[in-house]
């Protein structure tokens, strides 16, 4: 059964926009708070609420909860949070299910809202399906003596920040290292400094200054220029990149040069491989550059690549036993750590790395040599089948044959925004870069025709 508004990470566009209206998002609320009174035995639910910090935020976290308070349901306002300490906090706070408003790494302009079960993870398909079907029910009001009522948890953000330091060995410590961390104006930026600060590291913020609209402006995980000039500026050992609600991460050196998700989880496994404690293989997804495969194959680590999503690679995971996944876009999953990916978790998990080998990154992912790799977004017309359409497969057979075997090719749809993104990896820079516009100036074309 097909879903008619979650996407691969919840309800995700642009405010104003159906379905990211306060109308929808208080129905949403009503029908998720019915699913979820439905399915469980306890009297009264509670589910927590975190958001990042757009402007938006506020419209649509009232919606939400007044839908779930209609419903029934109790809720818990946590403010602005990072989304892996909504899982983290429904846990600890043993509630039904967390709730985040948030659109991630895209402009403040776009919302979203995603679901995390009572294990702090990605709710079910299934319950996902049963929100949708709900959805076309009429919203109506429980009576006055069965309404939910709501409260502020004062100390969330306090009570993540011991939760990170956890993950981090207690015996270590990060004194001597000056760290620039970059938070996107995103909803880490009252959280991640002070986890580095209190672990010892001499700590530089910037993208710390959220107003509403600048989250993931020039800043953050996806926009790491300012993070590297800083770096540099300051002198310092380390950069550290987190996006708008703090689930991803890339990391800059002392030398200015960036680190993506890919290197990031060839630092993590090889250092559990060589404590020991590297459960399994590792998870990537299509879009892994295919020089990790072959790096972690050297070191005798199985790999497996999923869809790409977090949640495809959480699902793999599960299905295999294994603790630990990525992406290349900077979600790493450690699962004997957190039950979803963290960026500043993740970030602790390179540092103790770093810290017990005694070695910089460079050092660290010296035997790691990256395919170069071009990814082209090419926005498109949502009602069209760009990936069957007979010029796009010729233009893709093309490239497949001029890369002549020693590269790949990948064309696949964002689940979260109008995009294809169309991805070439090989040997050779130039014709990596070549094949990759071709293909992109095809569907640029098919899509004008398209939409004329």
């Amino acid at each position: 059964m097909s879903k008619k508004y979650f996407g691969t990470d919840g309800i995700r566009g642009l405010v104003g926009v159906h379905p990211i209206t306060p109308q929808f998002v208080m129905h949403l609320g009503y029908a998720s708070g019915k699913v979820l009174a439905d399915a469980l035995l306890c009297e009264r639910p509670g589910v927590l609420i975190g958001k990042d910090t757009r402007i938006s935020g506020y419209m649509l976290e009232s919606a939400l909860e007044a839908g779930l308070i209609a419903a029934g349901i109790d809720v818990y306002l946590a403010g602005p949070l990072p989304t892996p300490a909504v899982a983290y906090l429904t846990r600890a706070l043993r509630l039904q299910a967390g709730i985040v408003i948030s659109a991630s790494h895209n402009p403040f302009a776009d919302n979203g809202i995603k679901f995390f079960s009572s294990k702090g993870t990605k709710l079910p398909d299934e319950t996902e399906q049963a929100i949708e079907v709900a959805l076309d029910n009429p919203m109506h009001t429980n009576a006055s003596d069965e309404l939910g009522k709501a409260r502020r948890i004062d100390d969330a953000v306090g009570r993540y920040i011991e939760f990170c330091k956890s993950t981090f060995p207690s015996d270590m410590t990060l004194c001597g290292l000056k760290i620039i961390v970059d938070s996107a104006h995103g909803a880490t930026y009252h959280i991640a400094r002070h986890v580095f600060h209190e672990l010892g590291a001499d700590v530089i913020a910037i993208g710390a200054t959220p107003n509403g609209k600048n989250i993931n402006d020039g800043y953050g995980a996806t926009q790491p220029a300012n993070l590297q000039k800083a770096v540099q500026e300051h002198h310092a050992d380390l950069g550290v990149a987190l996006d708008g609600d703090g689930d991803r991460l890339m990391m800059v050196d002392a030398n200015g040069r960036l680190y993506d998700g890919d290197q990031l989880l060839y630092v993590i496994a090889k250092h559990r491989q060589e404590q020991g404690i590297l459960h399994g293989g590792v998870i990537g997804t299509l879009m892994t550059n295919l020089a990790l495969e072959h790096a972690l194959q050297q070191l005798g680590i199985p790999f497996l690549r999923a869809k790409v999503g977090d949640r495809y690679v959480m699902e793999l995971l599960q299905q295999q036993g294994w603790q630990l996944g990525g992406e290349n876009s900077g979600h790493i999953i450690c699962l004997d750590k957190h039950s979803t990916g963290d960026g500043i978790i993740s970030a602790l998990q390179v540092l103790y790395a770093l810290r017990a080998n005694g070695q910089t990154l460079a050092q660290a992912v010296k035997a790691l040599s990256m395919y170069p790799q071009v990814l082209i977004n090419v926005r498109v017309s949502k009602d069209a089948d760009f990936l069957n359409h007979p010029q796009v497969m010729a233009a893709v057979s093309a490239a497949e044959q001029a890369l002549n075997s020693k590269g790949r090719v990948l064309l696949r749809m964002s689940g979260t925004e109008p995009l294809l993104r169309v991805m070439v990896e090989g040997v050779d820079p130039l014709l990596v870069e070549q094949t990759a516009q071709r293909i992109a100036d095809t569907v640029r074309a098919v899509n004008t025709g398209h939409s004329t």
